[in-house]
């Protein structure tokens, strides 16, 4: 059998605890720009960070283990994710606000 090239994936993640004004999301995006992977994250209303990340299976796990610690000032109390389907293609990876 031959091995065929690894589809890209979405996966959408919820990160609460102290990750805003702490620079969460201009590291989330490096981050992201040395695995790959493309999307966007954002700032919410309710104090959390939102993200939509897209890349290959192991690029993705490896992004979902940096935000469970995030930047050094961060304080990261949950990290919740998941799997999207039917999402457009992202091109580069974005902060959204």
């Amino acid at each position: 059998m031959l091995n065929s090239p690894k589809q890209n994936e979405t996966i959408q993640l919820r990160i609460s605890g102290r990750v805003q004004g702490v620079g969460y999301r201009y590291a989330m995006r490096s981050v992201a720009q040395q695995l790959g992977i493309t999307g966007w994250v954002r700032n919410m209303h309710d104090g959390s960070v939102e993200a939509m990340i897209q890349g290959n299976g192991d690029a993705l796990a490896d992004m979902a283990a940096w935000c469970a610690q995030g930047p050094a000032f961060a304080r990261v109390d949950e990290v919740s994710k998941t799997v999207i389907s039917g999402e457009a293609v992202h091109e580069h990876f974005k902060i959204r606000g």
